[in-house]
């Protein structure tokens, strides 16, 4: 009999490991050099080698030859890369997929943004990103999807069919209007790069140029797309991108001076050439990218001193192992580039992100043969949106280190929801950083816990700044949950509540100009009353029966801005209202005075005569500069993704502008 169990138990442990065992890595790089219905000089020359590349780099990490599929004009047994044949590719790829897989999905040539009526969910500026195929042809004035051109938001329904299958996803896009191009999103438009015989080519066609050259629009052709698959989480995503959705990206001889370069994607070289120092995690790999940047673009700046050059962009949850199909981060907590200068290091995160002087860090000083270097220091100076610290005595020697960067060793003291219990506090809390709980003593505590065992639990509110998660007349005699499940939503809930008002109160005093968001309190056909969220207070707005809530959002500042907006409804649950789905990014689309980028967003939660409370914080991003989630991530968010959105940082930052405000709804019937 005990034989037999162990036999039992023998064929269980195969069968569990068996998923990740015949997991299979599988790739599809897709490569358009050549416009077939455009004139020769909207041509480029590298995407057929950047397959190549592509191809060679996946084969050295492991991908078997016959599991990379190639389409691209100008390469020997290749099929050619027209719109029908991608979408034929992927559907063979979605269907070869199976659970534990890993899919690559690569893509390099021109992009460019048209107005499309057609999407479900509409970008700030009203366009959408487009991949041009090599059969792309010129829109008409209707609105409708562009011929030969594969939009965002079918890229988004295969990489959804893909997550819905639990096959890793990870997507390089080597174009220009790049980073909306996974999103169910007036382009810059490219200028000249040079005389004709230049090397350097910038990707990027305007919607324009394309109606004016091609031949007469036909219908686009019923392409094979999956069924939409709504709610999947992006546990198992990541995505880098070329450039933000209104740049241009360059392909150039890379690399530069050697005397085997070739045209090649910025982009697909460095991935390339990162991937060569063995990075153990997608973050590693993508600062790795970053670190291969500033040569090339400080070469470029000085001849193309009037375009805007690329900021990289990195997506999903970067803290899993390279090339694995797992959900699970090897890390929660934030890792930020370091600069050094002498024997300081300077940080593109300050008080906004979640640190405080005298905060103890952990350093890492990155050596050109990749070889990793640490030691512990401590935070000498924060301000809003940067931070100063000394290089460790241990690393002031590694004068040749390539990079550098910062992970907090631990949560700010000050951030952290402090709970008086004299049982155990519920099991599996999980929180995004900064924001923690911590046992105190009563007079420090904001909420006491009691556990009532088989009746649930009880938090009573001892801060003023909670009143507003309880319900008319539970104040002071406290929240009752059923059980530890309902316990732990809600401390998670409060810890977050306590960050976000440190948040407003760190930026209830700074201006971003040309940016501004507007409550609006309508009925079925109108606007009945409005003001700017920075201007009022919750009451001014309530809610009456027939009554409704939205936010209109307006970006005039001449930049892309960096925002959050998450709500608190009378339950005590947040609500994430933008980015609204959990695996986009945060950064909004940047507008001007006189053609400002806005959006409206619906607050169905808001209810007449409820308490609830409303969080919008803005930042402008900066070129080549991390963006900032400010660490006020919904509990959702923590489930499925460590950190949604991050840019390369290249250049130092200015004194960052800000705008914050927390709106608070009470309840009338409340004490």
């Amino acid at each position: 009999m005990r034989s037999r169990c162990l036999q039992l138990l023998l064929l269980l442990a195969l069968l569990v490991s068996g998923t990740a065992a015949f997991a299979t890595q599988r790739a599809l790089l897709v490569g358009v050099s050549e416009l077939v219905n455009q004139p020769q000089a909207l041509w480029l020359q590298a995407p057929r080698n950047d397959v190549m590349l592509m191809r060679q780099t996946l084969v050295k990490q492991g991908f078997a030859p016959t599991d990379v599929t190639v389409l691209a004009d100008g390469v020997a047994g290749a099929s050619l890369p027209e719109a029908e044949r991608i979408n034929e590719a992927l559907a063979r790829l979605l269907e070869q997929s199976r659970p534990g897989d890993f899919v690559m999905l690569y893509f390099s040539g021109h992009g460019t943004r048209v107005r499309d009526s057609t999407k479900r969910y509409q970008e700030p500026d009203g366009l959408a990103e487009n991949f041009l195929a090599r059969d792309a042809r010129g829109t008409d004035a209707s609105g409708g999807s562009l011929p030969g051109g594969l939009r965002d938001v079918d890229f988004d329904r295969w990489i959804r069919a893909f997550l819905g299958k639990n096959v890793f996803v990870w997507s390089v896009f080597d174009t220009c209007s790049a980073a909306s191009m996974t999103r169910s999103g007036a382009a810059q438009p490219p200028e000249d790069a040079g005389p004709a015989d230049d090397e350097v080519r910038f990707r990027g066609v305007r919607a324009g140029q394309l109606a004016a050259s091609g031949p007469a629009a036909a219908p686009p052709p019923m392409q094979a797309l999956p069924e939409a698959a709504a709610g999947v989480p992006r546990a198992r995503y990541v995505a880098f991108f070329a450039s933000e959705s209104h740049q241009v990206t360059p392909e150039l001889r890379l690399p530069r001076k050697a005397r085997n370069a070739r045209p090649q994607g910025l982009l697909t070289w460095a991935v390339a050439e990162a991937l060569q120092q063995k990075p153990a995690t997608w973050r590693d790999l993508f600062n790795g990218v970053l670190d291969l940047y500033p040569p090339v673009i400080e070469e470029l700046e000085s001849r193309f001193p009037a375009r805007e050059l690329p900021s990289p962009v990195a997506e999903g949850n970067l803290d899993l192992p390279v090339f694995a199909n797992a959900s699970a981060p090897l890390s929660t907590r934030p890792v930020w580039r370091a600069e050094r200068a002498g024997g300081s290091l300077t940080l593109k995160a300050g008080l906004l992100d979640g640190l405080e002087p005298g905060q103890e860090l952990r350093i890492v000083a990155t050596l050109a043969d990749g070889l990793q270097r640490t030691a512990q220091g401590r935070l000498a100076q924060a301000d809003l949106g940067s931070a100063r610290l000394a290089v460790p005595p241990a690393l002031a020697e590694l004068a040749q280190a390539t990079s550098w960067s910062v992970t907090p060793m631990g949560e700010p003291a000050s951030a952290a929801l402090r709970v008086r219990s004299d049982s155990a506090l519920p099991g599996g809390l999980s929180l995004d950083y900064p924001a923690s709980i911590r046992t105190a003593g009563e007079a420090q505590a904001d909420v006491r816990w009691v556990d009532l065992g088989a009746a649930g639990g009880r938090l009573e509110l001892l801060s003023p700044a909670f009143v507003v998660a309880a319900e008319a007349g539970s104040a002071s005699s406290g929240i009752v949950v059923r059980d530890m499940a309902e316990a732990r939503v809600r401390l998670q809930a409060l810890a977050q509540l306590k960050w976000m008002s440190r948040l407003a109160e760190l930026a209830k005093d700074g201006r971003l100009d040309g940016f501004d968001a507007v409550l609006e309190v309508r009925d079925d056909s109108r606007v009945l009353r409005s003001a700017n969220v920075r201007d009022t207070a919750g009451g001014a707005l309530q809610l009456r029966p027939g009554e409704r809530a939205e936010l209109m959002v307006r970006n005039g500042s001449g930049q892309s801005i960096d925002l959050v907006v998450v709500g608190v409804d009378a339950q005590g649950v947040l609500r994430s209202v933008y980015p609204e789905d959990q695996g986009e990014a945060n950064r909004f689309e940047r507008g001007t005075r006189e053609s400002p980028a806005s959006k409206r967003f619906a607050l169905p939660w808001l209810k007449p005569g409820r308490p609830a409370r409303l969080l919008v914080l803005a930042a402008p991003a900066q070129a080549r500069s991390a963006p900032r989630l400010f660490g006020a991530g919904t509990a959702e968010a923590l489930t499925h993704t460590a950190e949604l959105r991050v840019r390369g940082q290249l250049t130092p930052e200015r004194e960052r502008q800000v705008y914050g405000a927390l709106l608070r709804w009470t309840n009338p019937a409340a004490p």
